[in-house]
């Protein structure tokens, strides 16, 4: 038996992330990797799988597609900040398709709020996917196509009746090599996915993961393994050159690699570096690293094998605040591998955040001189976001205050401010970071020198566009300023 399945991303708009002062600078589409290996494993059984992307997509559009597929099975991805839209997309597809349609929702904030997302939703939604979705979710439609119940689902949390019932997590995948490459041409046009504007050099733009996990204790990000137990789970060297050669027969020119740092195993770093160079595969490429896991040697064959930029985190220019994040770095080391990877040739991208626990504004001035003075090629400035799930998040009453709206968790509406600082303080520093790197003369005269390509130009022109509008406006990030902040977690209406 086979099943008609809708894998949908509920309609957005940048605004919903970026001001709207600056979103042409800033605004970026990545190819939805978890959502498309779904997708690759359930056609893989024979299902048939449509893929409605709501970046390209208005609900309306969205609705009238699903209304003519018809499926039985639509599976929900939402982040932290869109879990809203998520639940009225819900409401919609079920008064739209009827009562019969199983909707289940996955993604960041599904994972971590598992049984409170499915009780916030109602009955618009049937199930939750409480880690990684591949094999979840197809057995999940197994049990549905012969109605048997989701008793012992691993990783699925169901209502039942008037009752939410957990499952027991399902075990993180360990062979990576068993799962088909993600189903890029449920994707439609590929250049429409594109990396921030000065981020990428051909278009289109694949995205490949070759791990899962980080061994990192970073007190803001999320990792599903939270006890860290079973670390980095890496895919065979040989299985990722083969998903580059898929995606350079589909006509990619540039990838981006998505790990959380490509180098935490050196040598198998450098082993896939001489085998790119080594097959003469036609692509440029991007990838972020830690800085203390590079050195030259490594750098330099990641350039001969085609590699044109790298990010490294910076976070901060201050030691205590690299300490209290957990970063596991240095400033002599940042200093060190930005000074590198710009000697052996590549460019250097490094964000930097606002709003650490304990951090002052002063500190913060400290910062941004920091990062004028490593002079990176490009430099982004966040403020720090404690999502659902992170350390930071989960102990928040040592630290500050957090939002009470899910809609600030995007690092562009500081979601959380620390003892030691006000929101309008780490405003400020953004404001004040981004004018202050970008509005140096000699940065301009070098990027004008930098253009070769009509789309250098179109980079330049919205980048100007934006600089000019965080010299003119004093509330360029302040969208969320009204908003109310809390100490204890977002209120979640259940």
């Amino acid at each position: 038996m086979t099943m008609k399945c809708a894998l949908v991303i509920p309609a957005w708009v940048p605004e919903d992330i970026f001001s709207s002062k600056t979103a042409s600078s800033q605004i970026n589409y990545w190819q939805p990797l978890g959502t498309l290996y779904v997708a690759a494993v359930l056609q893989q059984a024979g299902h048939e799988v449509c893929f409605l992307n709501g970046a390209f997509l208005t609900h309306d559009a969205i609705c009238a597609r699903l209304k003519a597929f018809a499926p039985g099975f639509i599976g929900l991805y939402s982040t932290t900040f869109g879990w809203e839209k998520a639940k009225k997309a819900a409401e919609d597809f079920k008064v739209l398709l009827g009562r019969q349609v199983f909707i289940c929702a996955g993604g960041p904030y599904p994972i971590v709020m598992q049984e409170k997302c499915l009780a916030d939703a109602g009955t618009s939604m049937d199930a939750i996917i409480t880690g990684e979705g591949e094999y979840s979710t197809l057995e999940l439609i197994e049990r549905l196509e012969t109605g048997c119940g989701l008793e012992g689902v691993k990783g699925v949390v169901y209502r039942e009746g008037g009752t939410i019932i957990k499952n027991p997590p399902r075990p993180l995948i360990s062979d990576l090599d068993a799962i088909p490459f993600p189903a890029r041409e449920l994707l439609g046009d590929s250049r429409q996915y594109i990396p921030p504007p000065a981020t990428y050099r051909r278009k289109p733009v694949a995205v490949i993961i070759t791990s899962r996990g980080c061994n990192r204790n970073c007190i803001y990000c999320f990792q599903i393994d939270k006890t860290r137990e079973t670390g980095i789970r890496y895919r065979n060297l040989e299985n990722v050159l083969k998903e580059i050669e898929h995606c350079l027969s589909q006509g990619y020119r540039e990838i981006k690699f998505i790990d959380d740092t490509l180098a935490a195993d050196y040598d198998r770093a450098l082993r896939l570096a001489v085998e790119i160079k080594a097959r003469r595969f036609d692509f440029t490429w991007f990838a972020s690293a830690c800085v203390n896991q590079v050195d030259k040697p490594l750098l330099k064959a990641f350039k001969d094998a085609g590699c044109w930029a790298i990010l490294f985190g910076a976070e901060s220019g201050v030691q205590k605040n690299l300490n209290t994040i957990r970063k596991g770095t240095t400033l002599a080391q940042i200093r060190a591998a930005v000074k590198t990877a710009q000697e052996v040739g590549l460019k250097v991208s490094t964000p930097f955040m606002f709003g650490i626990p304990g951090e002052t504004y002063e500190e913060g001035l400290q910062t941004i001189d920091f990062a004028v003075d490593l002079n990176p090629d490009i430099a982004n400035f966040h403020a720090i976001t404690p999502f659902p799930g992170t350390y930071l998040y989960d102990n928040m009453e040592k630290f500050g205050r957090l939002s009470d709206e899910l809609s600030d968790f995007t690092y562009q509406g500081a979601a959380f401010v620390p003892f030691t600082m006000t929101r309008e303080e780490i405003i400020r520093l953004r404001r004040t970071a981004f004018r202050k790197f970008y509005g140096r003369p000699l940065f301009i005269l070098k990027k004008l020198f930098d253009m070769r390509t009509p789309h250098d130009f179109v980079v330049a022109f919205k980048s100007m566009r934006s600089l000019f509008r965080l010299f003119i406006s004093s509330t360029i990030f302040s969208r969320h300023d009204s908003r109310g902040l809390t100490t204890s977690p977002p209120r979640v209406k259940f």
